[in-house]
């Protein structure tokens, strides 16, 4: 069965938390979301509350992928720029799929929904999006049409003698 995607849920205490246990579990599972492993709910609040910031200040939305029993299963956000030379692009962040749900194709359900409705945003020409080297993901965002448009060698460091590149991808809209 497919996610049901909405953007800009209302900010609920169902949504905060199903959020905040989504992100600590793909964290636990090896996902490289701003987190090395091993996180709990706790670890992961403070990153959650600045991103429900960004988005009472309108510099950021919300796409969530909601399962059959209306669980919180994929999030994305998208954070506007505050550069004036740089506004008609945003970035793509905190993009997550739940473990027990990977596999079924609904990350790439995910992306495409992402850029569906970023299409609909004024003036938006473009997403961005970074991701951690020696992961694989930067493939998974290529087999959805993101470029590699820059990479920073040893730039994310997971632990002492591993650091990893910084991978920056680019999907046009047009």
């Amino acid at each position: 069965m497919a996610l049901t995607f909405q953007l800009d849920p209302p900010v609920t205490p169902a949504l905060r938390d199903g959020i905040l246990a989504l992100w600590a579990e793909v964290s636990n599972a090896g996902g490289a979301v701003g987190f090395v492993p091993p996180v709990t709910v706790e670890d992961v609040r403070p990153e959650l509350v600045k991103h429900f910031a960004a988005m009472a200040e309108g510099r950021m939305r919300l796409l969530v992928g909601y399962d059959e029993e209306g669980r919180v299963a994929a999030t994305a956000f998208v954070a506007y720029n505050a550069h004036r030379l740089m506004k008609h692009w945003v970035w793509l962040y905190t993009v997550m799929v739940h473990p027990g749900h990977q596999g079924k194709g609904y990350g790439r359900d995910l992306m495409a929904a992402t850029a569906d409705a970023v299409r609909g945003f004024d003036g938006i020409e473009a997403i961005r999006l970074t991701c951690r080297g020696g992961t694989g993901i930067d493939r998974f965002y290529a087999s959805c049409d993101y470029k590699e448009v820059g990479r920073v060698p040893g730039a994310i460091r997971v632990a002492d003698g591993d650091d990893r590149d910084d991978i920056i991808m680019l999907l046009p809209l047009h």
